[in-house]
């Protein structure tokens, strides 16, 4: 057998931070939800069974948090600033996509949200 493909996902973190155009939204703040899939080159963990050989998800979730803590006008900024730091941080990435959500803009839709995504290539 042999592996041809290695991904890492992570789906539904819910955070609230404060990005928003609005005055309100950066101060108030929202809910928002991201999705998360990085493409490896090294799938090597799978036969070594050892944290060493991958991208630990623990360690991209706390890059998440850190960078939602950052307020920006826009999501397409935050996706780009955790793309930069996730390529930054571990080598292995070849590509990501990354998916903001907006749980509920301030534009008087019942059941809206807002989301952007970002695909990049090291």
């Amino acid at each position: 057998m042999q592996i041809t493909d290695y991904t890492i996902e992570l789906r539904d973190i819910h955070l609230y931070a404060h990005h928003g155009v609005m005055e309100q939204e950066r101060t108030v703040g929202a809910w928002f939800t991201i999705d998360l899939t990085l493409k490896l080159d090294d799938h090597s963990c799978a036969y070594s069974d050892s944290i060493e050989s991958t991208v630990s998800y623990a360690d991209v979730y706390d890059i998440i948090c850190r960078e939602m803590k950052i307020a920006s006008n826009l999501l397409e900024d935050v996706c780009r600033r955790i793309m930069s730091r996730l390529f930054d941080n571990f080598a292995s990435v070849t590509d990501i996509s990354i998916t903001l959500t907006k749980d509920t803009p301030p534009m008087g839709g019942d059941r809206l949200s807002a989301a952007v995504t970002l695909n990049g290539k090291r």
